[in-house]
């Protein structure tokens, strides 16, 4: 029997999809639920999963092709493929023909041109794929019985990032099961440059990496160089992820994503249909930063979430938003009206690989702290695997973006229309500053920061975010979190 997979619904308001990229080909055993295709909308890149366990029988749709919901994408079968079907999703298709895997191999260990595109190190990878995939087909097996060569041991989307590396699979240590090739495996390759790693490192360096976002997206991928720090001395900020080899050229060019597409066209929008500005207040978290000093470890332990000052923050929005009703609402200009909402629907910038997402904690007023850390982690960590879906990027009613994060002092952030508010949270810093107290004025050493809101003036007025900063900074500086966190 054979199961025909139709492109699911993936939203409310989403119709559409474009295929950009296939993570099987036919002939693959997939479990439920295992990852075999890359969808991109007009909101969100995801991951749609087997809805069935079986062989890949045939693939009825092209990468870069674009598919209503609905349709066919994919039919899984009990079986072996049928003879003579071809895997239309692998890109070597037109590469394959005569190639030698000898003379490609030979070819690849040259180097290439890491750069990718239609260079002659991409051809040469892909012929040594097609190489290898055919001496695959015809048998080979390693003395565990696992079937080698790269077609086995390999998706298309990886074998695609090595063909444009210049970077044949041979040369590429597998960490995944049975010695498949991952796409972490594939992108620490392209860093390398294409060398083998060491015996015994490429488990350790995956672990190693867990949290460091992939850089596919650049041409070719260079780390930065490591800066060799003193013990106690100021620690140099992170690089940016993405770092491009110009291979001694001046410049280089290449294509925008799709979501990055997305995320200009929003920007502009939201700039040019609504009135912007920014207002701010300084914050004194200390009694906050004291707390997180002395529960982060069984906030860990017991709730599997780190505790970062932001659930505590995000906590305190919700606690207040309900008081001002203005901030947590959206407009409506053609239509002449405004939406209140009693629910909050809080939404986290994530920043990707493929650029900011901003999915939204549903009904984030009845979690405590505890619940929105987790949903923080969860969302972060499933935006970055592509496995966010459309309605969870929907539907915000009021935005957090926490650039402090990353060290940043002050921000003006982009409103997320329809919603009318976006508040950044800037770096927590110690600074000394002048206190008041029963004894009078005295300097003191405080963890401070800055919490900067852009409004829509077309619905909030500047005294309404005023109001609502300086009472989240009541809130903030004076309520006692500790219940909810178990002190």
């Amino acid at each position: 029997m054979a199961t025909e997979v139709e492109l699911p619904q993936l939203g409310e308001s989403v119709e559409e999809g474009v295929i950009t990229a296939w993570l099987v080909e036919v002939g693959d055993t997939v479990e439920v639920d295992q990852p075999i295709v890359e969808i991109s909308t007009d909101k969100v890149d995801t991951e749609i999963p087997s809805p069935v366990a079986g062989t890949i029988q045939e693939l009825r749709a092209e990468v870069d092709e674009t598919i209503a919901v609905g349709q066919v994408i994919v039919v899984i079968g009990d079986g072996d493929a049928p003879a003579g079907d071809s895997d239309t999703s692998d890109d070597t298709s037109d590469d394959t023909a005569a190639a030698d895997s000898t003379e490609a191999t030979d070819d690849a260990d040259r180097g290439g041109d890491t750069g990718g595109g239609d260079t002659g190190g991409g051809d040469t990878g892909a012929a040594a794929a097609a190489a290898s995939s055919s001496a695959t087909s015809s048998g080979g097996s390693g003395d565990d019985g696992q079937v080698i060569g790269s077609k086995a041991l390999t998706s298309p989307l990886v074998r695609k990032l090595l063909r444009e590396a210049g970077i044949t699979p041979e040369h590429v240590e597998g960490t995944g099961p049975g010695g498949r090739i991952t796409r972490d495996d594939a992108e620490r390759a392209i860093a390398s440059g294409g060398e083998a790693p060491a015996a015994g490192t490429a488990t350790e360096t995956s672990a190693a990496g867990a949290d460091t976002a992939p850089t596919a997206s650049a041409p070719s991928v260079t780390p930065p160089p490591a800066v060799v720090q003193a013990p106690g001395e100021r620690q140099r900020p992170a690089a940016s992820p993405t770092q491009i080899d110009f291979g001694g050229d001046r410049e280089v060019t290449q294509d925008l994503n799709r979501v990055r597409k997305a995320i200009a066209r929003s920007m502009m929008e939201s700039l040019q249909t609504t009135a912007q500005l920014t207002a701010a207040v300084e914050v004194d978290l200390t009694n906050i930063m004291n707390l997180r000093a002395a529960t982060k470890d069984a906030f860990k332990a017991n709730h599997g979430a780190s505790l970062s000052p932001l659930p505590m923050i995000a906590r305190g929005v919700c606690m207040v938003l309900p008081r001002h009703p203005v901030m947590n609402s959206s407009m409506d200009m053609d239509a002449g009206t405004a939406t209140f909402h009693r629910y909050i629907n809080l939404g986290i910038a994530v920043d990707t690989e493929r650029g900011l997402l901003v999915p939204n904690i549903k009904d984030a007023q009845d979690l405590t702290i505890p619940g929105i850390a987790n949903r923080i982690g969860d969302l972060a960590k499933r935006s970055r695997d592509k496995k966010i879906t459309p309605d969870e990027i929907s539907g915000g009613t009021f935005t957090i973006t926490n650039t402090g994060s990353v060290g940043t002092l002050f921000d003006t952030p982009i409103l997320n229309p329809p919603e009318v508010a976006i508040l950044a949270t800037a770096a927590v810093e110690k600074r000394p500053v002048v206190v008041s107290d029963a004894y009078g004025d005295s300097i003191a050493i405080r963890w401070m920061s800055y919490l900067c809101l852009s409004y829509d003036h077309r619905m909030v007025d500047g005294a309404d975010a005023a109001r609502f900063l300086q009472d989240l900074k009541y809130v903030l500086e004076t309520h006692d979190f500790g219940p909810e966190l178990g002190v």
